[in-house]
């Protein structure tokens, strides 16, 4: 890939790259991180998210990675302004270490999270099994190749994430398929070019990306979809799990499904699997949906 094919990835990575803040507050560890441009001048729950564990992990020995998160989007953040950072040292056990971590912009929070990361630790292990009869990634087409020709904010912006994604059977991106109403979804992704091995960038990358499309399944039953005129979606809240080791710039499954969508509100929740069929990581997310009433 050209230098500028994989501008998208670089400024993920620049996203991640946080610098430590001037003046820190005695009872935090503060950090200071710029956002990415886009076109709604929000920010992307994403981008929050993965900034705020590489916030945690900098206050963590290098031996202890985070295995789960739980986060609440407070206010729709502005992507034209930087974000602080403050991180919370709960405790610091023998295996564990807990931090709360929260995103502010002019003085309030826009997320709040709480993180835990684990030594390597053995004991006993199972996890669900990869679907199969999926067609290979390489064989769909991506939101790049999808969406690439038109001329729209939201189409631009789309085809140039730093992550590749591909989804199996029909996507949300121009309109909803009417044959396929279930509250289910398998996507296949990966970061478009190499990654440095810092296991911590992998995992906040992956949190990045989780975003993406979890709240899919909730559409899909009401043929609805990302053009669909008059609605209003936004995250309220993102809790993720790793459950063993992952590599974002391999291609890996994305399962989601929606077991329940009421009050406005519709609840996703997805698993991540390498192609080798090891489940890596799981997610929840409970997002607002409103629809113009009839």
């Amino acid at each position: 890939m050209t230098d500028d094919a994989l501008q998208p990835l670089h400024d993920l990575l620049e996203l991640l790259n946080l610098s430590d803040a001037d003046g820190a507050r005695t009872d935090e560890d503060v950090f200071v991180g710029i956002s990415q441009p886009r076109h709604s001048h929000r920010v992307f729950g994403g981008q929050v998210l993965a900034q705020s564990l590489i916030a945690g992990s900098r206050t963590v020995v290098e031996s202890r990675a985070v295995h789960s998160l739980h986060g609440y989007f407070l206010r729709a953040g502005d992507a034209d302004q930087p974000i602080t950072f403050g991180v919370q040292r709960l405790r610091d056990g023998r295996s564990f270490s807990a931090r709360r971590i929260h995103a502010y912009q002019n003085g309030e929070p826009i997320l709040s999270m709480i993180a835990s990361f684990q030594e390597p630790d053995a004991g006993i292990d199972h996890q669900d099994v990869m679907p199969t009869g999926l067609p290979a990634p390489e064989s769909l087409p991506s939101a790049a190749e999808l969406l690439g020709h038109l001329d729209h904010p939201l189409a631009r912006a789309t085809a140039q994430r730093p992550f590749d994604v591909r989804h199996v059977g029909s996507n949300l991106y121009l309109g909803a398929d009417e044959n396929d109403r279930r509250p289910y979804q398998a996507v296949w992704l990966k970061a478009i070019g190499e990654m440095p091995d810092d296991p911590n960038l992998h995992r906040a990358a992956l949190a990045f990306a989780s975003d993406y499309t979890l709240l899919e399944p909730s559409l899909r039953p009401h043929g609805l979809s990302w053009i669909t005129p008059g609605m209003s979606v936004a995250s309220l809240d993102h809790a993720m799990w790793w459950h063993r080791p992952v590599r974002v710039d391999e291609w890996l499954l994305y399962i989601a499904q929606s077991p329940s969508a009421s009050g406005a509100r519709g609840l996703n929740i997805g698993k991540f699997f390498n192609r080798d069929g090891v489940l890596v990581a799981s997610v929840a997310q409970e997002g607002m949906i409103r629809v113009p009433q009839a």
